[in-house]
């Protein structure tokens, strides 16, 4: 089969800054690209480089699909703003013929899609602009009837495709989800609960999340809509916006440390790459530390690289602004979202602590290696004692606010009152808890 090349202009934000240029390739079994920064990007005074591993530079960075694994056909800062398992379901439902990475990519729409990298056509305007508009608050019951109907594999008309994949973008993740307009017009993420789910599983999500906050957390914003239901949706604020619309540079921890899975290292890692790369790397080596301590404690398996979440940082405290100047390429946590209490499945770390532990989900291997997060083993003790106590007496009162049943509640319970609790009381005997 002959070899075909695409060019696809990579522009920045709502300005649409030209960044460099994608070049990708396929003849039908294997897929590569090519990036290279555009002269006028780095003249640029507001330039960045777009991901750690490529740093500011006139070669080009080079990316073919590894192992099997065609997603890495693209760099890692342009793949995650393509769509994950849900979106890629629905692309494919309309789609005739084969599909690449870059089709993937640029059917997803340039309105919602994560982060600030956008694609450009030859005459300038950005891939792919869907219609309708972006649905609002109001539509909410609606689209979680389609959401339904597409993850029940129903025959979807051509209308109610176009309008699922135009409002889910780039959405990672299996599960239902879509973009919608919030009451203030903000961008929102709203996660559906199916008649598949054994348990309340977007109610326990908004209320795990509280429970971070509450626990020193900078999680993600979220409430439930449709709560009185028996199918309640969870609405999260995107993080990779600002108030007045303009985008926000993010990237995946798998992009931001260069591995080539979503499972293909350890806490150390992420750690390392923030002491060269973040702003304010104490504080950021701090709340890394502080997650790894709330994972284990509620029982979260779902922290692989994706979801850990990067945002680029202006040189104040808060994340870029429209015309604000940017900090050179330097990188803060977003907040922690996707976080997933399992009562039923085996406890164990999707990212490892350290080589030392592998993925054992043990707050005594995270205690040992404090050292490695920049963080004394007093401190490391004070904050897992006061973590464990906000989440033993916090987590039923959080459920309850969220909607869930006395029995629901029950049936969650080994995920927050486990061997690891125990562990903690041991370990922080006679710290006075804050």
């Amino acid at each position: 089969m002959s070899k075909t090349t695409r060019r696809v202009r990579v522009a920045h934000g709502e300005q649409l800054d030209i960044v460099g240029e994608l070049v990708f390739e396929t003849d039908g079994r294997r897929e590569t690209s090519l990036f290279r920064y555009a002269a006028e990007w780095l003249e640029n005074p507001q330039r960045f480089a777009i991901a750690p591993t490529m740093p500011l530079s006139e070669g080009p960075f080079h990316q073919s699909a590894f192992g099997g694994n065609r997603r890495t056909a693209l760099p890692g800062p342009v793949s995650d703003g393509a769509p994950d398992a849900w979106g890629r379901g629905l692309i494919r439902k309309g789609w005739t013929g084969p599909l690449t990475e870059l089709d993937y990519l640029l059917a997803a729409d340039d309105a919602t899609r994560q982060g600030a990298l956008r694609y450009l056509d030859e005459n300038g305007p950005p891939l792919a602009c869907s219609e309708p508009p972006v649905p609002r608050l109001r539509d909410l019951e609606e689209l979680r009837r389609l959401a339904q109907k597409a993850d029940g594999d129903w025959e979807l008309t051509p209308t109610e495709r176009e309008q699922l994949i135009g409002s889910v973008g780039s959405l990672g993740g299996a599960r239902p989800k879509v973009n919608i307009r919030d009451q203030d017009g903000s961008l929102a993420i709203a996660k559906f609960t199916t008649e598949r789910d054994s348990m309340p599983i977007e109610r326990l999500e908004v209320a795990t999340l509280e429970l971070a906050r509450r626990a020193g957390v900078n999680a993600a914003a979220a409430r439930l809509e449709l709560g009185c239901t028996d199918r309640p949706v969870a609405l999260l604020q995107r993080f990779d916006r600002v108030a007045d619309g303009s985008r926000i540079c993010y990237l995946s921890a798998q992009s931001f440390i260069g591995a080539q899975t979503a499972t293909d290292a350890f806490y150390t890692d992420i750690a390392d790459a923030l002491r060269t790369h973040a702003f304010a790397p104490t504080a950021q080596l701090a709340e890394l530390f502080r997650r790894i301590l709330f994972t284990i404690l509620v029982s979260n398996n779902d922290d692989h690289l994706k979801n850990h979440g990067l945002l680029l940082v202006s040189e104040g405290s808060g994340p870029e602004r429209a015309g604000g100047r940017r900090s050179q390429g330097r990188w803060a946590l977003s907040p922690a979202f996707d976080i997933n209490p399992q009562p039923q499945r085996r406890r164990q770390l999707e990212t490892g602590i350290s080589e030392l532990s592998g993925n054992a989900a043990s707050v005594e291997a995270a205690l040992e290696a404090a050292p490695f997060f920049d963080i004394h083993q007093d401190a490391a003790t004070a904050m897992l004692a006061q973590m464990s106590a906000v989440v033993a007496a916090q987590w039923r009162p959080c459920c309850r606010r969220a909607g869930m049943t006395t029995a629901e509640i029950k049936r969650c319970a080994p995920a927050f009152e486990h061997e690891e609790h125990r562990i903690a009381r041991r370990l922080t005997r006679g710290i006075e808890k804050a």
